[in-house]
């Protein structure tokens, strides 16, 4: 990969760890953001906190800074739904709480998913699915590497497009929280909520101005343009549509190690620069936000299909 000239600092505020569906446990993770030459990190890991603490001792020896963060998934009637929640810490506020219930859901929807495929004669066990895991937040990427190993598909993204995404053979649902709900518990457990590569909406440019506005009117303060997978045309547009509706254009890579071999800490596919006043920009809201709403506000409904380019997938 060549080398990418940067001409300010810049920032990565959405990556995994193996806490929840990285490869990487989450030491590792601040100190790939400084060999990328980023100032900051955001762990963001899936309905789970439990990364945090090393994450930011690692970031300290790295000297990187450490937003602690998660992401939730929302309900939507097309596509997907993901808010990122950012500045929010393990074990304070409504959201821990909420987290420990997603958690559990998530662990019964992983022992339907093993059962549905074993439905179709496939070879997974829920012991395999766990031992690729590791100790905790097993998840469809899991699922999905076990299929590659057995020899039921040649990839990761081909067991989603075919058994584990929506729309696949033995597909099963989670629990999913109202976007309004997401953005309330975020806001009234001292966090930012931001709306995750905008684009997995499945909507058309003005739909998704529509949609996003709705969300602003709930409490969200920003969203994210600078994703790992966009084109720089998506960026501009996305980052065109946070600044006229008067919150912050923020990003990030999407980082899950081997679970998404395509994107690296820092420069996603290779483009990507998050500038460093994203940041900024969201630390300035901090205050602003704590007079936000409370949670279970109005959620926000599902639009056509449509429109943006090819950047809308993701898993």
């Amino acid at each position: 990969m060549p080398s990418i000239l940067r001409c300010e600092e810049v920032i990565d505020l959405h990556t995994h760890s193996d806490v929840s569906d990285g490869s990487d446990p989450p030491a590792r993770l601040p100190e790939l953001a400084a060999a990328a030459g980023c100032r900051a990190i955001a762990l963001t890991d899936h309905d789970r906190l439990d990364g945090i603490l090393a994450a930011r001792a690692s970031a300290a020896r790295a000297g990187v800074e450490l937003v602690a963060g998660c992401e939730l998934s929302c309900a939507w009637e097309r596509g997907t739904m993901h808010l990122l929640a950012y500045y929010v810490e393990p074990g304070e506020g409504p959201l821990a709480v909420e987290l420990m219930k997603l958690q559990a859901d998530r662990a019964e929807r992983n022992t339907a998913l093993v059962a549905s495929l074993c439905s179709l004669g496939l070879p997974i066990s829920e012991e395999a699915v766990a031992q690729e895991a590791g100790d905790m937040g097993a998840g469809r990427p899991h699922v999905a590497a076990v299929l590659v190993k057995a020899g039921v598909v040649s990839s990761i993204q081909e067991a989603f497009d075919r058994y584990l995404g929506k729309g696949g053979s033995a597909y099963v649902s989670k629990a999913r929280l109202s976007p309004g709900r997401a953005i309330g518990l975020v806001l009234a457990s001292g966090g930012l909520p931001v709306l995750a590569h905008p684009l997995t909406l499945r909507l058309e440019p003005a739909e998704i101005r529509s949609a996003v506005g709705e969300l602003v009117d709930m409490g969200l303060v920003g969203l994210e343009a600078y994703y790992g997978r966009y084109a720089p045309s998506q960026r501009a547009q996305l980052a065109r549509m946070a600044d006229e509706l008067g919150i912050v254009a923020t990003g990030g890579s999407d980082y899950h190690g081997t679970y998404k071999p395509d994107l690296s800490v820092g420069t996603g596919t290779g483009d990507l620069e998050v500038p460093d006043g994203a940041l900024a920009a969201l630390t300035a809201r901090r205050g602003s936000a704590a007079g936000g709403r409370a949670a279970g506000g109005r959620a926000a409904g599902g639009r056509a299909a449509g429109g943006w380019g090819a950047g809308g997938r993701v898993r």
